[in-house]
């Protein structure tokens, strides 16, 4: 069976609970939670872990910063290809341009509006994990 788990890297405890409040609405319920980028890269490297369908990923993370932590999953084999979306808030076109840079699958600004968030997560939901076709397992 394929893995559904999404990894949400947010350090923002309201912008946690409103995406999973999300994602649960949608019956997205495997969602593990890091709330930092060291926190995050530990998950992802520990190597019994299988690796989640998909990487929610911030960006203006403590310890280590979103755009780090892409470069870093990035830079090993085992995580490519992972798929990583950053889901931020930054409205910098710098930002923007270097996380597409560091290999992003997709960049998405989170919207204010609690009902355009709502329906951004579904989507994201229903795309990354439903119409996507994910890579193969790496070892």
């Amino acid at each position: 069976m394929e893995n559904r788990t999404v990894l949400l890297v947010e350090d923002n405890a309201d912008d946690e609970a409103l995406t999973l409040r999300a994602l649960r609405k949608h019956n997205i319920t495997s969602v593990v939670v890091k709330r930092d980028g060291a926190e995050a890269l530990g998950y992802l490297f520990d190597g019994r872990t299988p690796l989640p369908a998909v990487v929610l990923l911030d960006l203006k993370l403590p310890k280590v910063d979103g755009l780090e932590v892409l470069r870093q999953l990035r830079a090993e084999a085992r995580t490519r290809i992972l798929p990583v979306v950053i889901l931020t808030s930054s409205r910098e076109e710098g930002d923007l341009l270097e996380g597409y840079g560091c290999g992003a699958n997709s960049y998405i600004r989170k919207p204010v509006d609690f009902v355009a968030f709502m329906e951004a997560v579904r989507q994201l939901g229903v795309y990354w994990l439903d119409l996507n076709e994910p890579p193969p397992v790496q070892g």
